[in-house]
């Protein structure tokens, strides 16, 4: 990572609190690794906008982005510019009440927004002490499957795939043909999941849900478990996307209906629906 941070979340309350942080924008050539993976109906620009927060040529990525804020208890404070990983990683980031800071400086060779960053993040994250960790890390985001996917087309997919990132089944039916293998994975990321590698839940999309992390998904599930003849791969389903175990329908819903508020879809967590602690968001206004 460099020793910027993108012009973006500067929303978040640490750039007005108890510090006005007034960052000093800079253009800088967008890193050429950006476009490896970059999945988005828009392109990158040529330049793209940042402010320095400290002297040194340096920085440290302290996160992937993919994957990070998928749980209520993490948010991405700044993103990092990078030069050898990818749009969006973190540079600064909270996860419970850990600040996660990334860049190495002392305060003396932080620029003036630097230093008042710094100082507002130690205030921020005082709120949140005791909160503990609501979910740790089991898996990779489902973005990280189109990263490593083979996305420039002629590529071989010995180039692009990680050991470990695809099951061998998939890689066997897409054996030679990666365009194909990275146009699956693109056109199915909402129904992506981890079972010894990224595989789609071709079960759900039989059912007509074209999303595994909406809660609306529970909803519907919980609602199938009434159909005969589609009950039995609802429950499949939410013995595979939460870590409940009930009989009847009517538990479920009792379930969905008692945390509907708190429930959350973590991909780092092991793809599931999970329940914050009753209280545990109180005070989160991070953003408003």
């Amino acid at each position: 990572m460099d020793n910027a941070a993108h012009a973006e979340s500067l929303d978040h309350q640490v750039y007005r609190t108890p510090l006005a942080v007034q960052p000093e924008f800079e253009s800088r050539s967008t890193p050429e690794n950006y476009r490896l993976g970059y999945i988005s109906e828009h392109k990158l620009p040529d330049k793209m906008k940042v402010w320095r927060v400290h002297n040194s040529p340096k920085g440290n990525v302290i996160a992937w982005g993919s994957g990070f804020e998928d749980s209520p208890d993490a948010e991405i404070i700044a993103a990092g510019l990078n030069r050898a990983k990818s749009y969006g990683d973190v540079g600064i980031g909270r996860h419970a009440h850990v600040l996660q800071w990334g860049y190495g400086d002392p305060p003396s060779q932080m620029t003036e927004a630097g230093r008042r960053l710094f100082l507002n993040c130690i205030h921020y994250i005082h709120r949140f002490e005791g909160k503990a960790p609501l979910v740790r890390r089991e898996c990779e985001g489902r973005l990280n499957a189109l990263r490593w996917a083979p996305i420039q087309k002629g590529t071989t997919q010995q180039k692009f795939v990680f050991s470990g990132s695809y099951p061998q089944d998939v890689m066997r039916k897409y054996q030679g043909r990666s365009d194909e293998l990275n146009d699956y994975y693109v056109k199915n990321r909402e129904l992506l999941y981890w079972d010894q590698g990224y595989r789609v839940d071709e079960e759900l999309k039989s059912l007509g849900i074209q999303s595994n992390r909406q809660n609306e998904t529970l909803d519907r599930l919980i609602e199938l478990l009434d159909n005969q003849r589609r009950a039995e791969p609802a429950r499949r389903a939410l013995t595979r996307y939460t870590r409940e175990s009930f009989d009847a329908p009517q538990q479920w819903r009792q379930w969905f209906e008692t945390n509907r508020q708190r429930i959350f879809f973590t991909d780092a967590g092991g793809y599931k629906f999970l329940a914050a602690p009753e209280g545990y968001l109180t005070g989160k206004t991070a953003k408003k």
